[in-house]
């Protein structure tokens, strides 16, 4: 984009920062890369001038609003115009620290509320009825098997699909905790259920294909890799046949595994690391439950609350 270079210079050495230090995915990187060059092709047309230092450390309060005003104009929502803000504050942050640049009226800016979606878990009925529902869907028994494995992961461990669908043969037979890489690249461990490891031992003993130690765990009908759209078109047809709302997706097994846990008495802490949150506050939106039902949780653990 004409006349921002200087400013696109300092994004793209302070990109590799968010790898470095956060250990940020590349689907991360991408999306900061985006916001913030969004966020710097406005500045260059609202200046109409170079943005250099000097012209990035003057940005004000009013120039903000009228960026975000024209973000919600664009049609942006306030949950994604609150996710372009946070990484034009990150990338200021930076800017402060690596090259002196004024932050304060970029940092004052205020996010614009949303109201948080919360993901609506599963009944306990239900997650069960789909686990034994979802292999019904196919008319081969090893594709049935398959899913029902990828399912009962969902649930049973807290696995994202992705991560699931991303063991290998050399992770067969499951032992009793898998060490699982997530998002950002980091590693965490899982305990599985004996109902779990008996779902992968089925699934592996009919499916036709030979496997190799760096051979993906779950196989499509070709030999090759699962694509994660066959679990949810499979879930689509057991949701429908067992006449449950569309909400009941892949993801929401997992979101039903979380809430499940917390309800039985599960601690939130341990439950956070079970899904691999950086942040305590996802975990507690995952739950679905309100800040009255945590509050009892916590009197009935911690040794002072009862």
């Amino acid at each position: 984009m004409q006349g921002t270079s200087g400013a696109y210079d300092l994004l793209e050495r302070w990109l590799p920062t968010l790898t470095a230090l956060r250990g940020g995915s590349e689907k991360t990187v991408e999306a900061y890369r985006r916001d913030v060059a969004g966020f710097l092709g406005f500045l260059t047309h609202h200046y109409g001038k170079n943005l250099g230092k000097s012209v990035l450390s003057g940005v004000k309060i009013t120039d903000m609003r009228a960026w975000m005003a024209r973000e919600r104009r664009r049609g942006i929502t306030a949950r994604s115009l609150a996710r372009e803000l946070s990484a034009v504050k990150s990338f200021y942050r930076w800017l402060g620290e690596a090259e002196g640049v004024e932050v304060t009226a970029v940092l004052a800016t205020r996010s614009p509320k949303f109201k948080a979606q919360l993901p609506r878990p599963v009944a306990i009925s239900d997650a069960k009825a789909l686990i034994e529902t979802v292999e019904l869907q196919s008319q081969e028994s090893w594709v049935g098997a398959r899913d029902t494995a990828v399912v009962t992961l969902l649930y049973g461990c807290g696995l994202r699909i992705s991560e699931a669908l991303n063991l290998t043969f050399a992770d067969a037979p499951l032992p009793e905790v898998l060490r699982i890489r997530g998002k950002g690249d980091k590693d965490r461990i899982v305990p599985v259920l004996p109902a779990a490891r008996d779902a992968v031992n089925t699934y592996l003993r009919l499916c036709p294909f030979a496997m190799e130690p760096d051979t993906p765990l779950f196989l499509g009908k070709r030999g090759k890799k699962l694509n994660q759209r066959m679990i949810q078109m499979a879930m689509e047809r057991t949701r429908m046949q067992l006449g449950l709302p569309a909400t009941a997706t892949p993801h929401a097994m997992r979101h039903s595994f979380a809430t499940h846990l917390l309800e039985a008495g599960g601690d939130l802490r341990a439950i956070q690391e079970l899904l691999g949150h950086a942040s305590l506050s996802t975990t507690q939106a995952y739950t679905a439950l309100d800040q009255a039902r945590l509050m009892e949780v916590y009197k009935k653990a911690h040794p002072k609350g009862g």
